[in-house]
């Protein structure tokens, strides 16, 4: 009896043996155990991505072919959202609404700038046809450009309690399309103004003076001119580069795929808002002088011809010049 036991337990362990060997070359195929959740996001992890300032990514697994949908937390996202919806704010607010401010104080102290002689009901040609349609081709879209753009920064804000949702989805998605088509005509209008105007608008030390001078917006008398004083070149070349930059940047929000990665398409956002904001603000200036501010200068880009005085109080060189080409008598002498 006790002898079976014996052979029962000796065949027992020689069959243990038998299945261990057995079992170890079928676990080497199979290679390690698989943990499927061993690449998953932890929830330290997580709270490290939200943290401020933290440089991170989480990302997950995809099978699909575009890997970049795989992120899942991405800061630099979260840094622009907040930008966009907060810093770009402040920024619209005082470009904007800081320079209507100075313009109402700028008007109710020093007025409207009258021309001193008074008109003479003579005029000169100041822009030509072809001039004036490139600027209100430019100015018109730049408008509709402008008060779309405001719409994205500005009108959940805004215009949401005031029309409703409904009449405002409407309301911007046409200004969508409006923003999208306008951008091509916009950038062939700066292109042109550049190609009629450049030679006009180099700065030299005439303009030095006039800014001297307070260019006879400040104190009395005005100061000598060319064709563009000081203060329209600064104008045309902040249009011309705030322009371009517009235009390179919009180009990468119009074609995403363009911009080379999420990152830089957040970048472009940021500078074509910013410039955006900016360029507003120098045209509300440059519209309060050319209409309400200055008596007569409204006629330069309407009927392109302006008062023989007004010319020659606020672009007296130019008139010499136009003089000497026999575009303006002799008898009409530019005043001193």
């Amino acid at each position: 009896m006790r002898l079976t036991r014996s052979i029962l337990s000796f065949l027992a362990m020689v069959a243990m043996v038998i299945g261990l060997g057995l079992s170890t070359p079928v676990a080497a195929q199979q290679g390690a155990p698989i943990n499927p959740t061993a690449r998953s996001v932890t929830e330290d992890q997580l709270l490290n991505a939200l943290k401020p300032g933290s440089a991170a990514e989480i990302g997950g697994r995809v099978t699909i072919p575009d890997a970049k949908s795989a992120t899942l937390i991405r800061p630099a996202g979260r840094e622009w959202r907040e930008f966009h919806q907060g810093t770009m704010h402040l920024i619209g607010g005082i470009a904007i609404l800081g320079m209507l401010a100075l313009l109402v104080v700028f008007y109710f102290t020093r007025g409207k700038i009258m021309i001193s002689g008074g008109p003479t009901n003579r005029t000169i040609t100041r822009f030509g046809s072809f001039d004036r349609f490139v600027h209100w081709t430019t100015a018109g879209c730049f408008i509709v450009l402008a008060l779309s753009g405001l719409n994205i920064t500005f009108g959940k804000t805004i215009l949401i309690p005031l029309l409703g949702e409904s009449a405002f989805a409407a309301a911007a998605q046409l200004g969508k399309y409006a923003h999208n088509y306008l951008a091509f005509p916009f950038m062939v209008g700066l292109a042109l103004m550049f190609l009629i105007w450049v030679k006009d608008n180099i700065p030299g030390m005439i303009d030095v003076q006039w800014f001297a001078q307070g260019g006879g917006l400040i104190g009395k008398g005005h100061p000598k001119a060319k064709r563009f004083n000081g203060g329209q070149k600064m104008v045309f070349w902040s249009v011309i580069l705030g322009g371009a930059v517009l235009s390179v940047s919009g180009w990468y929000l119009l074609f995403p795929y363009t911009a080379g990665g999420v990152l830089n398409l957040q970048f472009w956002n940021v500078v074509h808002g910013v410039v955006s904001m900016l360029l507003i603000g120098a045209m509300l200036a440059h519209a309060y002088i050319g209409s309400i501010g200055m008596e007569g200068a409204f006629d330069a880009m309407g009927s392109g011809e302006v008062d023989l005085n007004w010319a020659k109080e606020h672009h007296s060189l130019w008139v010499e010049d136009e003089m000497k080409k026999g575009v303006v008598p002799a008898a009409m002498q530019p005043a001193e």
